[in-house]
């Protein structure tokens, strides 16, 4: 898959797009320029690896295909950010410091890529995401589906180590407050907390949802949560 990079060092960001959007998503809609990330990427601080995704394989495919067959397809693209990108991204710049981050769909993938390697990634920013997976498949669960679905699989974690590997992670949620998603957001972060994985809930006045709030948002939040 053909990916986007932008930047020359600094900390490793994996940015996934939007449900519609693809690889260009981010410099489509000009999020390298000064007033957002633009200082960030000139001055060496972060690197972007804009993503491709395979929605509409996995989640987005027509309503015949089977929900646990649309999670085995994002669990093969999950191996292929594990396997491929993140090695790939290590050969272009060593800094071990990865985020991953995303907006609307964006933050799904980016929160779920990073709850399910917390061992690569560092940060994590979701911008106005939903992180129960199973309003993609009305509310069809099986293993595959779960292994997919932060909400359920954070709720279930006990395994010491990989509870000690979130404590260490940056894990930012902005939403707006009267963005539908926000009240699974508050139960995002809460699960989280059950958990003793910290993690900074962010709440925005208004709707939120959209690039002039992501801009903000992004420039705020890519050094790490206020």
């Amino acid at each position: 898959m053909e990916l986007q990079v932008l930047g020359h060092g600094g900390a490793r960001v994996f940015v996934f797009p939007t449900t519609l959007g693809t690889l260009t998503e981010w410099t489509d809609r000009w999020m390298h320029r000064d007033s957002v990330l633009g200082e960030h990427l000139e001055r060496g601080w972060i690197q972007l690896f804009c993503l491709h995704h395979v929605h509409e394989e996995s989640w987005y495919a027509p309503d015949h295909v089977h929900p646990g067959h649309r999670a085995w397809r994002h669990l093969q693209y999950d191996r292929y950010l594990r396997d491929e990108v993140v090695p790939f991204s290590l050969s272009k710049n060593a800094t071990p410091f990865l985020i991953a981050a995303g907006a609307s769909f964006g933050a799904y993938h980016a929160l779920c890529f990073g709850l399910r390697h917390p061992q690569l990634v560092q940060r994590i920013i979701g911008l106005s995401g939903t992180y129960d997976i199973k309003r993609m498949t009305q509310g069809y669960s099986d293993a595959n589906v779960y292994a997919c679905n932060p909400i359920d699989f954070m709720r279930h974690e006990n395994d010491p180590g990989r509870i000690a590997a979130f404590q260490r992670q940056d894990i930012i949620l902005a939403v707006g407050e009267h963005d539908p998603a926000c009240d699974n957001n508050r139960e995002m972060s809460a699960v989280l907390w059950n958990k003793g994985v910290g993690n900074a809930l962010r709440i925005w006045n208004g709707w939120a949802h959209d690039w002039p709030y992501w801009e903000k948002m992004i420039r705020l939040y890519i050094g790490g949560h206020d």
